[in-house]
C-alpha cells in the first residue's frame, strides 16, 4: 500500500495513489505455468482436487495483509482473499464454496418459490408466508435428497441428451409434482373406470404441468 504520511507531512499535488508501485497482476500470475499445488479438500459436498497458488499481498480496503488464493478451473481461473493471512487454503476455499452454496438457496427461495411477490396485508404475514416457502423448499430437498439426476430430470423427450448434469432445485420440485401427479392420476383410474384416450390426454397434459 503507499506509504502514510507522517505528522505534519503534505502531500504533493493530485490525487493520492490508491494502491502501491508493486501492484499485483493477477491474471499474470494465473498465466505462469509455475507455482501450481494441489490440495484436496470438501466443496460442494463432494471431496475433489484443486489446483492453487497462494501469496500475500496487501489490499488497502481492508487496510492491511490478506492472502490471495488463485483455483484453476477447466474453464478459467477464480481468485479468492481472506483478510486473515494465517488462514489455509483448505479453509479459505471450503468457505467460499459454502457462501455460495447459501447464494444458491436464497435465488432458489426467491426465483423459485417467488418469496417477496406475495401481496400480504401485514409483517407478520409476511413473515409467515417466507417461513413457509423455506419448509417447501427444504421438504422438496428432503424428498430429492438420495434420488439422482436421472431420477429428477426427465429426458424423455430428448433422448439425445444422455448428460447427468446435476439437477437444480427447479427440477426437483418439477419432479415431485410430477409424482404426485401421476400418483393421483392412478388413483382416479383404479377407482373409476375411464376411457383409454381420457388417460392419455391426462398424461399429456402433466407433462405440459410439470
Amino acid at each position: 500500500m503507499p506509504p502514510k504520511l507522517k505528522k505534519g507531512q503534505r502531500r504533493g499535488r493530485g490525487r493520492p495513489p490508491k494502491y502501491g508501485k508493486n501492484k499485483i497482476s493477477l491474471a499474470k500470475r494465473a498465466g505462469q505455468r509455475r507455482g501450481w499445488q494441489t490440495i484436496a479438500c470438501t466443496v460442494y459436498g463432494q471431496t475433489t482436487t484443486k489446483f492453487y497458488k497462494t501469496f500475500l499481498a496487501t489490499y488497502s480496503p481492508v487496510g492491511g495483509v490478506i492472502r490471495v488464493v488463485l483455483v484453476k478451473e477447466d474453464h478459467g481461473w477464480y481468485a479468492f482473499f481472506c483478510t486473515d493471512p494465517n488462514v489455509s487454503v483448505k479453509e479459505i476455499l471450503e468457505a467460499f464454496a459454502d457462501r455460495g452454496t447459501i447464494e444458491q438457496e436464497f435465488h432458489d427461495v426467491k426465483e423459485v418459490w417467488g418469496s417477496g411477490q406475495q401481496q400480504v396485508r401485514n409483517i407478520w404475514t409476511n413473515v409467515a408466508v417466507y417461513n413457509l416457502n423455506l419448509w417447501m423448499h427444504t421438504l422438496v430437498e428432503v424428498w430429492a435428497w438420495d434420488k439422482t439426476g436421472r431420477q429428477l430430470v426427465d429426458r424423455s423427450d430428448s433422448p439425445w441428451d444422455d448428460s447427468d448434469r446435476r439437477p437444480s432445485h427447479a427440477d426437483r420440485r418439477k419432479a415431485l409434482r410430477r409424482q404426485i401427479l401421476q400418483h393421483q392420476l392412478s388413483t382416479i383410474t383404479h377407482a373409476w373406470l375411464l376411457p383409454r384416450k381420457l388417460i392419455d390426454l391426462a398424461k399429456s397434459l402433466m407433462t405440459f404441468a410439470a
